[in-house]
């Protein structure tokens, strides 16, 4: 299970962009890999040609690749730091019923994600 969700702050911590920080554009737990945005932007060569939103222009295009999970993790919102991800289980009263609910939190500050 992947502890990086959509939308999540996270910094980079190997490779060419080591310490660079961006938002998570896209998770895939299958493969074990992420898509930041902003970080590892590789220049891919693209034909022009009939698209279905009409002819597209060809010549060299900037993207985002997709890293390995390990290579980055959860910004702490408190710290604007790396940190670990953990899970814990709270009681909230909705409606006047009570329900434990699972909440992920930074483990450095223990603030909620």
């Amino acid at each position: 299970m992947a502890k990086i969700k959509k939308d999540d702050l996270v910094q980079v911590l190997s490779g060419k962009d080591r310490g660079k920080q961006g938002k998570v554009l896209r998770v895939l737990p299958k493969e074990d890999k992420v898509l930041v945005e902003g970080v590892n932007r590789v220049t891919k060569h693209v034909r022009a040609g009939q698209g279905p939103d009409g002819a597209t222009e060809g010549g060299r295009v900037e993207e985002e690749a997709l890293l390995h999970i390990s290579k980055v993790a959860v910004v702490d919102p408190e710290t604007e730091k790396p940190t670990r991800v953990g899970y814990r289980f709270e009681e909230v009263e909705e409606d006047g019923e009570t329900k434990t609910v699972k909440v992920r939190y930074a483990k450095a500050s223990g603030k909620e994600l």
